[in-house]
C-alpha cells in the first residue's frame, strides 16, 4: 500500500477533473478583467489631473514659461486613457494576485501555502515600492540630468505621449526589479539553487544588476547606478529571506514526514 504523503499531488487537486480546471480558471480570469474595469471606471474621471501629478517632475525642471506639448491630434486623449488603464492594472494587482492565489492553492501542501502567501503579499508590495521609488528619487534626479545637460539655445518641449512611455517604461523596470527578494526565495525553495551557492556568485550578481541597469534605463550612470544597487541590496536580503524559508520549509517537511 503506497504511503499518502509521498503522492505529490495533494488530494483536492486528484478530485478536480480538467474541464473543472479549466471552469475554475475562467472564472478566475472573468474576475481579474471585471476588476480591471472597475478601477478604470473610477480612475479615468480623474485621468488628466492623474497625468498632470505623473509629469509635475518634469514639468517643475522646465524653464519658465516652458511646458509640455502634444505633437500627435490625438495624444491629449489617448495619453491620458492609457495612463488611466495602466494605472487601472496598477490597482488591480492585489485582486489579480489573489485570485491567481486562489487558483493554485488547493494544489498546494499546507506548509506551501504558509509561504505561498506571505511571498505573494510581498510581491505586491515591492512592486508598489519599486514604482514608488522611481517616481519620488529616480524621476527627480533623471530629469534634472538630462534637462541641464543639453545645449544652449535649445528649447526643451517634450512630448506627452513620449513622456509617458517613458515613465510607464521606468515604473515597469524598478517593479520587476524589486522583486528580486521573491524570486531568490523562490529558487531556493523550489531547489533550483541554495543560498550558499547564491552568495558564492555575488561578485556575477553585482555586475548583472549593472548590465540590466544599463539595458532598462537611459544611457546616463544616474539612473543606472539607481536601479543596479537596489537590485543587488534586494538580492542580498532575498538570500537572507531564503535561508530563513529554507528552515522552515525543511523543518515542516520533516514533521509532516515523520506524523505521517
Amino acid at each position: 500500500m503506497s504511503d499518502p504523503g509521498s503522492n505529490p499531488i495533494p488530494p483536492e487537486q486528484q478530485e478536480m477533473p480538467l474541464i473543472e480546471h479549466l471552469l475554475e480558471l475562467r472564472n478566475r480570469l472573468l474576475k481579474m478583467v471585471l476588476a480591471v474595469i472597475v478601477c478604470f471606471a473610477f480612475i479615468y474621471p480623474f485621468a488628466n489631473d492623474l497625468y498632470l501629478w505623473l509629469s509635475l517632475p518634469l514639468r517643475e525642471l522646465l524653464p519658465v514659461g516652458q511646458t509640455m506639448i502634444a505633437t500627435d491630434i490625438t495624444s491629449p486623449f489617448f495619453a491620458p486613457l492609457k495612463l488611466a488603464l495602466v494605472l487601472a492594472v496598477f490597482a488591480a494587482i492585489p485582486v489579480i494576485l489573489y485570485q491567481l492565489w486562489s487558483f493554485v492553492a488547493p494544489g498546494l501542501y499546507a506548509h506551501e501555502k504558509r509561504l505561498a502567501f506571505p511571498l505573494l503579499f510581498t510581491s505586491v508590495i515591492l512592486f508598489y515600492a519599486g514604482a514608488a521609488f522611481a517616481y519620488y528619487v529616480v524621476f527627480p534626479l533623471v530629469f534634472g540630468f538630462f534637462t541641464a545637460i543639453g545645449p544652449e539655445g535649445i528649447v526643451e518641449l517634450p512630448d506627452i505621449s513620449s513622456y509617458l512611455n517613458f515613465v510607464l517604461k521606468m515604473f515597469f523596470a524598478f517593479g520587476v526589479a524589486f522583486e528580486i527578494p521573491i524570486a531568490t526565495v523562490l529558487l531556493i525553495l523550489t531547489g533550483a539553487t541554495t543560498p550558499q551557492d547564491l552568495a558564492a556568485k555575488r561578485p556575477y550578481v553585482v555586475v548583472a544588476c549593472f548590465i540590466i541597469g544599463m539595458l532598462l534605463t537611459p544611457p546616463d550612470i544616474i539612473s543606472q547606478t539607481l536601479l543596479a544597487v537596489p537590485m543587488w541590496i534586494l538580492f542580498e536580503f532575498g538570500i537572507l529571506f531564503g535561508r530563513l524559508a529554507y528552515r522552515r520549509v525543511d523543518g515542516a517537511s520533516e514533521g509532516e514526514s515523520d506524523s505521517a
